[in-house]
């Protein structure tokens, strides 16, 4: 689990603890506290309950802030979940605002005559699904949320309208989708990032939004102010979600897909609907698991990887034994493959999900997991999707009654597809790419063309998302998730298990290194280059392929001490740029 910090951390006097690992801050808060990408957003969230407001009026009002300043994937133009715990009712609801396809897309949209992939499934609206954030958002605060919905819109307004200090991060970020990197001096624009083909610079209104006044790459500690988002947020915060959807905004959205070719239209905005599901739910060690259901396929990933791994005594060889990681990576590779041939929007599609996160169907799977890696391919005989883009981002709330929300949204890729809205200053999304793009292709890559997820209009596309929380006798005990595309479910598992299973101090159930097998490509994916020799040899006997290196997710993480009731805000260290804030 991980939460973000910025670097210059808002003190309160309600602190209680604070330290400091590699660079990045965690504080333990007593009343309430929100962890997020950027710290002006969490501050916001703070903020939203120190008026009065609950854990699901910080979600709201910090989500809408990230809209404003982590631009790569927080977002008005996209969608997510949201998974919200209700302290007085005991009971936990989940929210999905995923993109729909429009009603205008057909399940070989994106194909030459020949079969081949062709441009616009990557970058400018013709990428973009119907955004479902604003509407998702809307329910959850229809349904959970206590102030006005007004108050928790304005602040984002505010930010945008008066900026805000950028980060070096950021400032890279935006050269790398700006300018040549050829052309400015490398410390400014990565090379690595600039190198891609479909970016900011290449549509006008983007260049417009997020271009310096002066023209000159963006640095550290530059003002960034967005006047035409600001206008839109200000419109939404008073003629609420329907302004989207309805009014002027969704005349900009509609004229913008007119001029650059994309599908979306008037009656499809205006027939968006978020959906209230049902969580999934399970038990891990006696405590509570609650996720989201699908067209997220985390919920329930993350319930069968845990009902096969409680079969194993974990704790006894401890996370980093080669054992222990075998077992874990068998639990996964049976998981995705279960992702990729049971989960897609089961508004199209029977998911049998009572089947797939029962107990009877663990031990099954269990009583298959050996001594000796079994190879992907034995399972079944085709590959899994496309990997999907791995801006997405998550936050998490908690407030002084013990209400949580872990909400996970995104635009799919950096930055989307790469297009803002001309006169409303926001980004969409690209999560057309989530649809199996090649009906009846399976190439070794991993794409696959089977039914279930193939487009259809009005239909949601399968997602990797994993917002979750964790209960103990009824109060909250973690509430985390993550960014990274299909690495999502096996990083918030890993955050669990350190939590619940291996019993780490919250700082180090965030930094410990974390692993990925996505039962396509057949290969343990080990984060960081530190593992030892003998515990990578030990995998290779058992017949694991293995590669090394990178970083894994952003856990934004809550963790509750249920006997002192200290709540940990826990940042990623992984990320420089988030931070908590709290009370």
């Amino acid at each position: 689990m991980k939460w973000s910090y910025r670097g210059l951390i808002a003190v309160t006097t309600l602190v209680v603890t604070s330290f400091s690992l590699s660079g990045v801050h965690a504080e333990a808060y007593r009343k309430h506290a929100v962890v997020s990408q950027q710290g002006d957003a969490s501050d916001i969230g703070r903020d939203a309950m120190r008026s009065g407001g609950n854990a699901v009026d910080a979600a709201v009002a910090t989500a809408f802030a990230l809209a404003v300043t982590h631009p790569a994937a927080g977002n008005l133009g996209g969608g997510g979940f949201l998974v919200a715990f209700d302290a007085s009712s005991g009971k936990v609801f989940t929210f999905d605002f995923r993109e729909t396809a429009p009603s205008g897309s057909t399940p070989t949209m994106y194909l030459t005559p020949e079969g081949k992939l062709k441009p616009g499934h990557r970058a400018g609206p013709r990428a973009a699904g119907v955004p479902g954030t604003v509407r998702g958002l809307a329910l959850a605060h229809k349904r959970l949320g206590s102030r006005p919905w007004a108050d928790l819109v304005r602040p984002a307004a505010k930010l945008a309208r008066d900026g805000f200090v950028i980060s070096g991060t950021l400032a890279r970020g935006l050269n790398a989708q700006l300018f040549d990197p050829q052309k400015v001096d490398r410390a400014d624009v990565p090379e690595d990032l600039g190198a891609n083909a479909d970016r900011l610079a290449h549509f006008e209104a983007s260049v417009k939004a997020y271009r310096h006044p002066e023209g000159r790459p963006w640095r550290e500690g530059d003002r960034l102010i967005q006047t035409d988002l600001a206008n839109t947020l200000d419109r939404i915060a008073a003629n609420g979600p329907d302004e989207f959807y309805q009014g002027e905004t969704a005349k900009l959205i509609v004229a913008h897909n007119e001029k650059l070719g994309g599908l979306i239209t008037a009656a499809d905005l205006a027939a968006y609907q978020a959906v209230e599901r049902n969580p999934i739910h399970g038990q891990f060690r006696g405590f509570d698991i609650y996720g989201m259901g699908p067209p997220a396929s985390g919920g329930i990933l993350m319930m069968q990887m845990l009902n096969i791994l409680e079969r194993f005594d974990l704790a006894a060889d401890g996370p980093k034994h080669p054992r222990t990681l075998h077992r874990i990576t068998e639990a996964m590779r049976r998981g995705f493959f279960t992702r990729a041939t049971e989960i897609a929007d089961p508004d199209r599609v029977e998911v049998p999900i009572e089947k797939l996160i029962s107990k009877a169907y663990a031990d099954k799977l269990a009583a298959s997991i050996g001594e000796k890696a079994i190879p992907s391919a034995e399972l079944a005989p085709f590959r899994i999707e496309h990997p999907e883009g791995t801006d997405t981002t998550h936050l998490s709330t908690i407030d002084g009654k013990g209400n949580a929300v872990a909400l996970t949204y995104t635009l799919e890729e950096g930055y989307g597809c790469k297009s803002v809205v001309a006169g409303a200053g926001f980004l969409l999304n690209n999560e057309m790419g989530d649809f199996n793009l090649r009906p009846g292709y399976t190439d070794a890559l991993g794409r696959i063309g089977t039914k279930a997820n193939l487009i259809e209009p009005g239909k949601r596309m399968l997602s990797s998302q994993t917002p979750t929380i964790v209960l103990k006798n009824g109060k909250v005990r973690l509430v985390t998730g993550s960014p990274g595309g299909r690495t999502i479910p096996n990083t918030t598992i890993w955050v669990v298990l350190n939590t619940l299973e291996f019993k780490l101090s919250p700082r180090e159930a965030v930094d410990a290194p974390r692993t990925h097998h996505p039962w396509f490509p057949d290969v343990i994916a080990l984060e960081g280059k530190s593992w030892p020799e003998e515990t990578l040899n030990a995998l290779r006997e058992r017949g694991h392929r293995l590669k090394t290196g990178g970083i894994q997710g952003d856990a934004h993480s809550i963790m509750v001490d249920l006997d002192s009731g200290v709540i940990h805000a826990e940042a990623d260290s992984r990320r420089k740029t988030s931070r908590s804030s709290g009370d």
